[in-house]
């Protein structure tokens, strides 16, 4: 069981249970349907994923503030990370900015390398739909900010990144200039 900051996710044998906590700071039935609704929505969004043809885990169930998954045996990218992990990477995340899905957290510790070299995407919890630059570049701006700050050799992970998001995503030179201009802010620097 690891607690996170918005949810507990526990694993057993090959399912996957996310619940999401109760914040003691907000008033009890403010709380409820909060937490019910961003686990639905979260799982809706998945499976919007899944159409855009972006391996996520697979519902099985979302009650409540909870979500049942599909457990993804693999290894997190950070600790496999590759140049053809990250395009393939750029490649996905096209998908879902195609579909006008925002992850909310790319990092390398969300996505996973299956035994079958097959590349997930997981916990879609700050997820939404948005279809501006911004919000999109902000996206991939976490990304490269990930990839900077844990990853030797970041540069070509990122160029490789590029490249898949360019394959896949119509608007990515709109995107990819906007990022630059992200990382132009003062809070970036």
């Amino acid at each position: 069981m690891v607690q996170c900051a918005e949810a507990i996710v526990d694993i057993r044998q090959d399912k996957v249970y996310k619940r999401r906590i109760p914040k003691s700071y907000r008033i009890k039935e403010l709380d409820e349907r909060i937490r019910r609704e961003r686990t639905k929505f979260e799982a809706k969004i998945m499976k919007e994923a899944r159409k855009l043809g972006v391996p996520t885990p697979i519902v099985l169930d979302c009650w409540h503030t909870t979500i049942t998954m599909e457990y993804i045996d693999g290894t997190p990218l950070k600790d496999c990370i590759s140049e053809e992990y990250c395009k393939r990477a750029g490649e996905l995340v096209g998908r879902l900015h195609s579909g006008e899905i925002i992850h909310g957290d790319l990092t390398t510790s969300n996505m996973i390398v299956t035994e079958g070299d097959r590349l997930y995407l997981i916990d879609f919890g700050l997820s939404f739909y948005e279809q501006t630059i911004e919000a999109r570049g902000v996206d991939l701006h976490v990304f490269f900010q990930t990839l900077r700050g844990s990853h030797e050799g970041y540069d070509d992970l990122i160029s490789a990144f590029k490249r898949g998001y360019q394959a896949s995503f119509d608007q990515a030179e709109s995107v990819l200039a906007r990022v630059a201009e992200i990382e132009l802010r003062g809070r970036y620097k």
